[in-house]
C-alpha cells in the first residue's frame, strides 16, 4: 500500500450508503456469502517494501514465510513493467490474482480459538493444526459492471483478527488508509481499472461459482491449475488400458 489517493465524492457517498444500509442476507440473495459493499480498497504487492501506510514488508505473508520466493519474484506494480496481468520479467509460480483480508485463522499453536465457530467452511477445509483454512479461498471483487476473482493469500490491511467484519456484518474500522478493508494485487487492480485507493464490493465464493478467466491460468496454488492437472492425469491413466488392449490385438 502506497500513498493514499483522494477518493471521489461519488465513492465517499457510496461508503456512507454502505454504512447506512444493511447487507442483504445470503438467504435473501440466494448466495451463501453476501456481498460486502462499498469497501475502501487499496493495492499491495508481493515484494512491497515497508512504508508509513504499510509498516510490514510483503516478502512474507501471514501463511508463507517465503512468499516472494514462492511467487517467483517481485510483483512489480508499475503498469509499464507489466503485460497480460503479470510482470514482464518472469511468469509467477502462484496466482497473480490475489488479495488480503484482515483476518488470520492461524495462531502460534494451531488455529485461533474462534476460528472453528466463525470461519464458515472451517470443518470442510480443516487439514490439521499447521494448515490455514483461509489461504487460497476464492473471493469475487466487483467494481461497476466488472467482476474479478482472486485468491485470499494474506491477512490485512493493518489487522489480522477482525473476523466480525470478514465473516460478520461489521464495517471496516478507520485506519491509516481511510478505513481500507481489502487489499488487492496489481492484476486485480488492472482488471478492474482501480485507482491506488478505490472502492469495491467483495464476497466469498465457492470454487464452483468461479468462471474461467485470466485468474484461472497460472499458479501452483491455483485451484483451476490443480484441477486441470488432476483431470489430465486421470485421463492419461484411463487411456492406458485401452492402449494396452489395442497392442494386445
Amino acid at each position: 500500500m502506497k500513498a493514499i489517493s483522494i477518493l471521489s465524492i461519488g465513492a465517499l457517498a457510496g461508503i456512507i450508503a454502505g454504512c447506512l444500509n444493511t447487507e442483504h442476507s445470503a438467504s435473501a440473495t440466494g448466495e451463501r456469502y453476501p456481498w460486502k459493499k462499498n469497501i475502501v480498497t487499496t493495492v499491495f504487492w508481493i515484494g512491497e517494501q515497508p512504508s508509513r501506510n504499510n509498516p510490514v514488508p510483503n516478502r512474507i505473508s501471514a501463511w508463507d514465510k517465503n512468499w516472494s520466493r514462492s511467487y517467483g519474484g517481485f510483483d512489480d506494480p508499475n503498469p509499464a513493467h507489466r503485460s497480460n496481468y503479470i510482470p514482464v520479467k518472469f511468469t509467477p509460480r502462484q496466482n497473480p490474482f490475489y488479495c488480503a483480508l484482515p483476518y488470520n485463522d492461524k495462531s502460534a499453536n494451531g488455529h485461533r480459538p474462534e476460528a472453528p465457530r466463525v470461519v464458515p467452511w472451517y470443518k470442510e477445509a480443516y487439514q490439521g493444526l499447521g494448515v490455514s483454512t483461509c489461504k487460497d479461498r476464492w473471493v469475487a471483487i466487483r467494481n461497476g459492471t466488472r467482476t474479478v476473482y482472486a485468491q485470499w493469500e494474506d491477512a490485512g490491511p493493518f489487522r489480522t483478527d477482525y473476523w466480525q467484519y470478514v465473516f460478520g456484518s461489521e464495517r471496516p474500522k478507520l485506519n491509516l488508509n481511510k478505513g481500507a478493508g481489502l487489499d488487492v494485487s496489481p492484476a486485480v487492480r488492472d482488471y478492474l481499472g482501480l485507482n491506488e485507493t478505490d472502492v469495491t464490493d467483495w464476497r466469498f465464493v465457492e470454487f464452483s461459482e468461479v468462471p474461467r478467466g485470466p485468474w484461472s491460468t497460472l499458479g501452483e496454488n491455483n485451484t483451476f491449475v490443480i484441477s486441470d492437472r488432476k483431470t489430465g492425469r486421470e485421463l492419461a491413466e484411463a487411456s492406458k488400458p485401452a492402449e494396452g488392449r489395442a497392442i494386445a490385438r
